[in-house]
């Protein structure tokens, strides 16, 4: 294994420590210092000063292009960065450096990187990842924590970038160590496949909170794959403070829900997702992925704790105070993909401390965060069963009865294409060789004369999926983006069972089977290179997720999504009342329906943008939220709209234009008196690039 670090040191990375702040007190003073602004999850700012009156007038403040920091371009960035103290901290590149950037001009003040060879090469989840965390004692101890490509914990001093001697071994800690494959033994710490791409969860006590994640998809290797784990470190010193096991073992809560002791040859169940913390009530909150494999368990009969579950477990300990289970036996790959939010909401006059979460099924699930009690009723109500032989399937799931599911559930004949009645035939025509159903329709064994394959709405990529949703703390309104696209779920048996022993692979009947790992879908590392441009099938079409592309020929009607606008939408959720309050499309029309000579003449309404790479900013008085496809309409430049939306109503006020989609969450702070908006941009064959804004 070859290692090396790489420094750049500068003088103006001590002078920009401009003034004291707690990494961990949120964005009130103008910065941003955690993933999603705080431990909370918020995506917030109280900031102001870029409204509604002025938002198309924000010009390029700088630009930072991350070509450089790895052996070749990334066209995934999925980066938000941090900024604290004057100075802008971010991941860039293939290699997931970290680099410090002043945060006023974008110049680079030092960067660091791990060489880790074979080991990065074998990593389940490549790229750069989500971002970083920072810590502070508030007396001049200053960090940067992240997860490296090859699943180490590294801690960096924030003035300088050098690896702080004191934490673990010479900077770093060795997670691999701590992972296990289903049989029990430790993974090769070079080729065992772990990773993360999120953040860790980083208090201001001291305590870093890592998950795990892992391939997966349609078709695994083995369902016998690594177990997904928790842990959590002493920021100070990088010893470990304790572990939870999201497949419970004999001896734990929840190990008698994997019927046939099917606990022991499974895995996956991580934790790939942000992590959420109450520091004041000592609480962890961890969302929790789907187990092996994604779309078959007949393999491991039960409801599976605690796989698709939200578990509560103790800061100090990790000890599981409560959890709740959004999916029963997980066949569906819909993991706990959005990070919950912590609220104190005013439900029937009473404050109530509440944790809200997002789903890819466009449900919000809202507890009180203390007991685990859902502030609304949660309904177990029966779903449809399905007949793949050896599976096994819960007879009911869970449904809140508020708030109301934000986004469209489930396929019926009215959801199909209408812009003529020759496309609305069609579509009836194409889809009566496959099973349509409600939220749950389960797929189903594919047969050649039908059903070929279950219909499902949302896809497997949400809904809304890993940038998660946003929470304005003053007017208690969640704002969640949703893509609207149809997946067809069918299952054959693998004709080659020399590369897995899955009993069922995601495939269409008669078609030759071909093994795919989970993909682009959820961002795992699977790299959008130009020979793949990002949306160029638009929405609904054949590459729309990894499901997709294993079911044969595209999924569309005349080149156009199956399924009838809008395909991606914002919706404004008021969590005191549990009602939505408003609903509209993000985006502009894309121009391969704008274009289509069969709609040539016709009035089609906005239909908004699919995309599940697309994260929501609020401020004082915004909703921002970029463009996920490039589009040429004629009234600005070939490229995408970065957009600002009325938070009480969802009108767009202003729009400023960008060269290529947005593919990270942006965020906004405050320096000498100028308020900046950065964003992460990349995609088709744009490379990745930090663009940052201000007024003129």
């Amino acid at each position: 294994m070859q290692r090396n670090r790489i420094f750049i040191l500068t003088l103006a990375s001590i002078t920009l420590c401009l003034r004291a702040a707690h990494g961990q007190s949120g964005t009130a003073n103008g910065e941003w210092p955690a993933y999603a602004g705080d431990l909370s999850n918020y995506r917030y700012s109280p900031l102001a000063q870029i409204n509604g009156t002025n938002f198309s007038k924000l010009e390029v403040a700088w630009r930072f292009k991350t070509d450089s920091f790895g052996s070749r371009p990334e066209f995934k960035l999925e980066g938000t960065p941090l900024m604290v103290k004057g100075v802008l901290y971010a991941v860039a590149g293939t290699r997931r450096a970290v680099v410090a950037l002043d945060a006023a001009t974008g110049e680079l003040l030092w960067t660091h990187a791990e060489r880790e060879g074979t080991r990065a090469a074998a990593s389940a989840r490549q790229l750069s990842g989500r971002g970083l965390s920072y810590w502070t004692d508030g007396k001049g101890d200053d960090r940067i924590i992240y997860v490296t490509t090859g699943y180490r914990l590294v801690c960096l001093d924030a003035k300088t970038g050098a690896p702080v001697k004191g934490f673990g071994s010479s900077g770093l800690v060795d997670l691999k160590q701590y992972a296990v494959y289903g049989t029990g033994q430790h993974i090769d710490l070079e080729s065992g496949e772990i990773g993360l791409h999120s953040t860790p969860a980083v208090t201001s006590s001291g305590v870093v909170i890592v998950g795990s994640s892992f391939r997966e998809g349609n078709a695994p290797k083995t369902h016998n794959n690594t177990k997904g784990l928790v842990l959590a470190f002493d920021v100070r010193t990088g010893k470990k403070l304790w572990q939870f096991n999201t497949i419970p073992r004999p001896s734990e809560f929840g190990n008698d829900t994997w019927l046939k002791e099917s606990w022991a040859t499974n895995g996956n169940t991580g934790v790939w997702t942000q992590i959420a913390v109450d520091e004041q009530a000592g609480l962890v909150y961890l969302p929790v992925e789907t187990p092996s494999s994604d779309y078959y368990g007949g393999q491991r009969p039960g409801n599976n704790l605690f796989s698709e579950t939200l578990v509560c477990v103790d800061l100090k300990t990790g000890q599981r105070k409560w959890h709740f289970q959004l999916v029963h036996h997980p066949i569906w790959d819909y993991d706990i993909s959005s990070a919950p939010m912590l609220a104190d909401l005013n439900v029937d006059g009473k404050i109530v401390k509440a944790v809200i979460q997002p789903t890819k099924q466009n449900f919000l699930f809202v507890f009180d965060r203390i007991t685990g009690k859902p502030v609304w009723p949660i309904e177990e109500r029966p779903v449809p069963q399905g007949n793949v032989p050896g599976e096994w399937y819960s007879p009911t799931q869970p449904i809140p009865t508020k708030p109301p599911a934000y986004a469209r559930q489930g396929v019926t004949i009215n959801d199909l294409i209408d812009f003529t009645p020759d496309m609305r035939a069609q579509a009836e025509k194409l889809v009566s060789q496959y099973q349509l159903g409600p939220i749950y329709t389960p797929p189903v064994e594919s047969k050649a004369g039908g059903p070929i394959a279950t219909l499902v709405l949302p896809s497997p990529a949400g809904g809304t999926n890993w940038p998660g949703a946003a929470y304005d703390p003053e007017t208690h309104t969640v704002y969640a983006y949703s893509q609207n696209t149809i997946t067809p779920l069918g299952l054959i048996k693998p004709a080659d069972r020399t590369y897995t022993d899955m009993d069922f692979v995601l495939g269409r009947a008669g078609t030759e089977f071909r093994p795919s790992a989970r993909g682009a879908s959820e961002g795992s590392g699977a790299d959008l290179t130009p020979s793949t441009p990002r949306n160029a099938a638009g929405p609904g079409r054949a590459g729309t997720t990894a499901a997709v592309s294993v079911l044969g020929p595209p999924f569309n009607i005349q080149g156009l999504p199956v399924l009838k606008p809008p395909y991606g939408t914002i919706a404004a959720i008021n969590m005191d009342r549990g009602e939505l309050v408003w609903q509209v499309p993000n985006g502009e029309t894309p121009d391969f329906i704008r274009n289509h000579p069969a709609l040539k003449g016709l009035t089609i309404p906005n239909t908004g943008q699919a995309g599940y790479d697309t994260g929501t900013l609020v401020t004082k008085t915004l909703v921002i939220q970029g463009d996920t496809q490039v589009t040429s309409p004629g009234s600005h430049p070939r490229g995408a709209m970065l957009r600002a939306y009325d938070k009480a109503n969802g009108k767009e006020l202003g729009a400023v234009w960008m060269p290529a989609p947005q593919t990270g969450s942006p965020m906004t702070y405050s320096l000498n008196g100028q308020q900046y908006l950065v964003v992460a941009i990349s995609g088709g064959i744009y490379s990745g690039e930090y663009l940052a804004f201000k007024l003129p």
